[in-house]
């Protein structure tokens, strides 16, 4: 993927870097930490926020670093030979900045699309750029429409992959689908919940801004008056009570994301391997 291949290639440098000067790996490591945020990078990104020290101490805790001298003196006297490995490594995910994505030559806007569509049951259709080839995303978008708006995940049905029935979008890859193609759910899930307000605001009589919104209903602050999600969907497509000098009927938004920057998730592996020197096992 690019990514693991640069990862390898530093760490190396930053290994045989310890080795020559006798540093300890995790001393090296480090002491090059970044620390203050958000911090430029020399090549246009900007790291937002980062805490790097706290994956290594939790990775030589986990591998038992401190334990590490015992067992390679208990290899030795087996004949064998024990190593340990370190790799603290940080990656742009969340492709998409399509201002970004120009300067270094793409020939697309990177955002991502989405679209929600409530049906007069109360159930909702998610049409997505994104795309799903096995990790699962029609799960996890489903969870966040459902959380959302109060509802079960299976009265959610996540449509993509279907050129002809989705908005435009980039599909998955650089660890994007939830961090934008999820972003551009949610933004089209805070119009529903704005219109639907508008909606409940009308059938309970009272002003759009004493409506709050959550645990599936919209309700009148301060009082038990209320709608659920279900009652204002039904309005919205049998407007008989319905404001239709302010709103057009119906329950279908759409909303795009394109963030103004990458994610940055970093970590720390730790790896022990013992080698018998006559076979190379």
């Amino acid at each position: 993927a690019g990514r693991p291949e640069a990862t390898y290639v530093v760490e190396r440098i930053v290994h045989q870097a310890a080795v020559e000067m006798g540093i300890a790996q995790d001393d090296l490591r480090r002491r090059n930490f970044i620390r203050t945020f958000p911090y430029q990078t020399p090549v246009a990104l900007l790291y937002d926020v980062g805490g790097y020290d706290a994956c290594l101490d939790e990775a030589m805790r986990m591998a038992d670093v401190t334990g590490f001298a015992a067992r390679r003196a208990e290899s030795t006297k087996r004949g064998k030979l024990r190593g340990l490995g370190y790799a603290s490594y940080i990656e742009a995910c969340g492709l998409a900045p399509s201002n970004i994505a120009g300067a270094l030559g793409a020939r697309a806007g990177l955002f991502e699309a989405g679209e929600v569509r409530v049906h007069p049951t109360g159930s909702v259709s998610v049409f997505t750029g994104s795309h799903s080839h096995g990790q699962g995303h029609e799960t996890t978008f489903a969870q966040v429409v459902a959380a959302r708006l109060g509802m079960s995940v299976d009265n959610v049905d996540i449509v993509h992959g279907d050129t002809g029935r989705v908005p435009f979008g980039m599909g998955t890859y650089g660890s994007r689908s939830l961090s934008v193609g999820g972003t551009a759910i949610v933004k089209a899930l805070d119009k529903i919940v704005a219109k639907g307000k508008k909606i409940a605001a009308h059938l309970l009589e009272a002003a759009e801004s004493d409506i709050e919104f959550g645990d599936g209903k919209f309700t009148v602050a301060g009082t038990d008056r209320s709608k659920t999600f279900g009652e204002v969907a039904l309005a919205a497509y049998v407007p008989h009570n319905y404001p239709l000098d302010k709103l057009e009927p119906g329950l279908d938004e759409t909303a795009f994301y394109d963030p103004t920057n990458f994610t940055f998730p970093a970590g720390t592996h730790i790896c022990e391997v013992e080698i018998d020197p006559e076979t190379g096992e």
